[in-house]
């Protein structure tokens, strides 16, 4: 296959540094750098199972499965969740199972996976221990969450270990709440659609809140407080298409795009930071910016995506600027953006046939709102109630100042 001869021919050599910290005293280690740091010996003796994919690194940036080989602490199997375990898929897919041609280790395709074919797997794989290590990007309808989430469901007689990384977009939950009638693989259980939590905190939140049972290990990163998104790690693009920190601070609001015709960025260079299609010009930049949103600032730009939605084809719309991190909210401005290109041009603004807005936003609410054309701010009011019953429940599982 093309792919695998892709992967052999190079693309597991360990990436080059750029992050500009490497000079930088550490201050935050993730659990990944505690436990390699004593030589996975935590590890050692056990049939272990890894869920991971490219951003499951080290410091230095070397893959946490790379360094459990050198060490002794060769992983029984790899399992890989959406894009794959290297990385090679875009959205939507995945690797297949094969074996890793850096490690020898096998690899299993886990992405849509339910429990009892993941359960499967690990039985086939005989392993008595999952590993998961993927940086989460803070959404709820990111699928690495929920890949967690059946993993757990499917380890029942299991130890389950998550090593914990920071959230990148900070621990504050925003947005409204699945209604479980909506769920599907971007979002099984009723959580907020900015959960404002760590992969650790949330597995904890799955056995207390979602009765999933396993023997739960999770090992927490030291030196991080939860509104810092400063970390000085690397950032490794958990998706194809997140390449930036920028873009995940945008993506929790922006991906609600994947639900109407216009293109969310796709086969541009920012993806989630630049919406807009054929037909739309200057005038939804400067309505946005009327609106005087905090941490923000919406910029008119014309673009022709490589693939995807309108290939080929010269769009209008507008990319996002971040101004201020803090006082930004993703979720607000995207349903700004909603409001404002329904009522601008409604000729072009449409939702997709199938309703996918329903599967992002949790329900049908929005889209309702939306189309009824209510105001910005009687439609973030509306799920403030659930938000904030959301935040309380989830306070005995946090872990992080």
């Amino acid at each position: 296959m093309r792919r695998r001869s892709f992967l052999t021919a190079g693309a597991l050599a360990v990436p080059l540094a750029g992050s500009g910290t490497a000079n930088a005293a550490p201050r935050l280690t993730t659990a990944a750098e505690q436990l390699a740091s004593d030589g996975w010996r935590k590890l050692k003796g056990r049939k272990v199972g890894v869920l991971t994919n490219p951003t499951g690194v080290l410091r230095d940036q070397t893959h946490i499965v790379d360094s459990m080989v050198a060490h002794g602490a060769r992983p029984a199997a790899v399992f890989g969740p959406e894009h794959g375990f290297r990385g090679t898929a875009q959205a939507g897919g995945s690797e297949g199972d094969y074996q890793d041609p850096r490690t020898g280790v096998p690899v299993y395709d886990a992405y849509g996976a339910n429990a009892a074919k993941l359960k499967a797997m690990f039985a086939k794989a005989g392993i008595d221990t999952v590993v998961f290590d993927i940086a989460d990007v803070g959404a709820r309808f990111y699928t690495y969450i929920w890949s967690m989430y059946t993993a757990m469901q499917a380890a029942a007689d299991l130890d389950f270990i998550v090593l914990d990384r920071p959230n990148p977009i900070g621990g504050t939950a925003k947005g409204p709440q699945l209604d479980p009638a909506h769920a599907t693989g971007v979002g099984l259980k009723p959580i907020v659609q900015q959960h404002g939590m760590t992969v650790g905190e949330l597995a904890r939140f799955y056995v207390g809140e979602f009765g999933v049972k396993t023997g739960l290990e999770v090992v927490n990163v030291r030196g991080w407080r939860r509104n810092q998104l400063d970390t000085g790690l690397p950032w490794v693009p958990p998706s194809p298409n997140v390449p930036t920190r920028d873009t995940a601070l945008a993506y929790p609001g922006t991906c609600l795009f994947e639900g109407t015709v216009l293109s969310e960025g796709r086969g541009t260079t920012r993806p989630f930071e630049t919406v807009g299609a054929p037909g739309i010009d200057w005038r939804w930049a400067e309505a946005l910016n009327e609106l005087g949103l905090h941490g923000v600032r919406f910029r008119e730009t014309y673009f022709s995506p490589t693939f995807h939605k309108f290939q080929g084809q010269t769009c209008g719309g507008v990319t996002l600027h971040v101004t201020d991190a803090r006082s930004f909210d993703a979720i607000e401005a995207a349903v700004a953006m909603l409001v404002t290109a329904k009522s601008l041009y409604p000729g072009v603004f449409a939702w997709r046939p199938d309703n996918w807005i329903d599967k992002l936003s949790g329900s049908d609410r929005l889209r309702r709102m939306v189309d009824s054309r209510a105001r910005l701010d009687e439609i973030t009011g509306a799920w403030q109630e659930e938000l904030q019953q959301f935040r309380r429940t989830r306070l005995p599982y946090l872990r992080y100042r």
